[in-house]
C-alpha cells in the first residue's frame, strides 16, 4: 500500500481506537478489577438473571411476530399492484423515523393511565384498565418499532423473487402451501435471517422505549442504566453490558455464518 493511502487510513484508525477499541477494552477489564466473579453475576443473582430472561424472551417474541406480520404485509405489497400502494407503504414504514421515546409516548397515549384504552374501559364501567407499563405495552411498542423494517425488507425482496420458479411449481401441480414452503420461503431465507438478526439485536438493546414503559417489567438495558446512574456501580454495569453484548453478538454471528454457508453452497 502506498504511503499516501496509509495516511488516508490514519484518521479512521485514530477514530476506531478512540471511540471503539479503548472503551471496549476498558469495559472488558473493568469487572476483573473488583472481582472476576462479576462476569457471571447474571448466573448468581436472581434479579439480574430475571432481567436477562425478560430481555431475551421479549426480544425473541417480538422477532417472531415481526417476521410473521412483516412477511405477510411485505409480500402482499411487493407482489400486488394497486392504486395508492406506494402511499400505503410509505405510511406503514413511517415509524422508522421515530425515536424510541416517541414510540413509548404513543403507547402511553394509547394504553397509559390517561390513555384512550383507559378512558374507554372506564366509560364502559370496567374500571381504569391500562397495560402500557408492563410486558404487553413493551411488546406492542417494540413490535411497532420493528415491524416497518420487516415490511420494507420483505416488500423489496418480493419484487426481486424469481416468478418462473413459482410458475413451474404451479404447472407441476404444487399446492399453495407447498409453493409458500418450497419456493417463497427458500427465496426469502436471506431476508428472513437478516431481519431476524436486526430485530433481535434492536430489541435486546432498545433503551428509549424501555425507559419510557418498563416501570413494571425490567429489561437489561434499564438494569444497566440503573446500576451506573442510581448506584454508581460501574463494575456491575460493565459486567451486565458484556453479557448483553455477547448475546446480541452471538445472534448476529449466527446470521453471518448462515449467510456464508449459504453463499458457499450456492457457488
Amino acid at each position: 500500500m502506498k504511503s499516501s493511502h496509509r495516511l488516508l487510513l490514519l484518521p479512521v484508525a485514530i477514530f476506531f481506537m478512540a471511540f471503539w477499541l479503548l472503551p471496549v477494552s476498558r469495559l472488558l477489564i473493568l469487572p476483573a478489577e473488583q472481582d472476576w466473579r462479576l462476569y457471571f453475576v447474571f448466573l448468581t443473582e436472581a434479579r439480574y438473571a430475571w432481567s436477562l430472561i425478560n430481555t431475551l424472551g421479549l426480544s425473541i417474541g417480538v422477532t417472531l411476530v415481526t417476521l410473521i406480520l412483516g412477511a405477510a404485509v411485505g409480500l402482499y405489497l411487493g407482489r400486488q399492484q394497486f392504486l395508492g400502494r406506494q402511499l400505503l407503504l410509505s405510511i406503514l414504514t413511517l415509524p422508522l423515523s421515530f425515536p424510541g421515546v416517541i414510540i413509548g409516548f404513543f403507547m402511553i397515549l394509547l394504553a397509559g393511565r390517561q390513555g384512550l384504552v383507559t378512558d374507554i374501559t372506564q366509560a364502559l364501567g370496567l374500571g381504569r384498565f391500562s397495560f402500557a407499563y408492563g410486558l404487553a405495552g413493551l411488546f406492542l411498542a417494540y413490535l411497532y418499532f420493528s415491524l416497518p423494517r420487516a415490511i420494507a425488507a420483505y416488500a423489496a425482496a418480493a419484487q426481486s423473487m424469481d416468478k418462473s420458479v413459482e410458475e413451474a411449481a404451479r404447472s407441476l401441480g404444487a399446492r399453495r402451501w407447498h409453493i409458500i414452503r418450497d419456493v417463497w420461503m427458500v427465496q426469502l431465507e436471506p431476508t428472513t435471517s437478516a431481519c431476524a438478526a436486526i430485530v433481535f439485536a434492536t430489541s435486546m438493546g432498545a433503551f428509549g422505549t424501555a425507559f419510557t414503559l418498563s416501570s413494571q417489567f425490567e429489561v437489561l438495558p434499564i438494569t444497566i442504566y440503573s446500576e451506573f446512574t442510581n448506584f454508581a456501580n460501574f463494575t456491575l454495569a460493565a459486567s451486565l453490558s458484556i453479557t448483553l453484548g455477547l448475546f446480541t453478538w452471538f445472534a448476529l454471528f449466527l446470521t453471518r455464518r448462515k449467510e456464508n454457508v449459504a453463499g458457499v453452497a450456492g457457488q
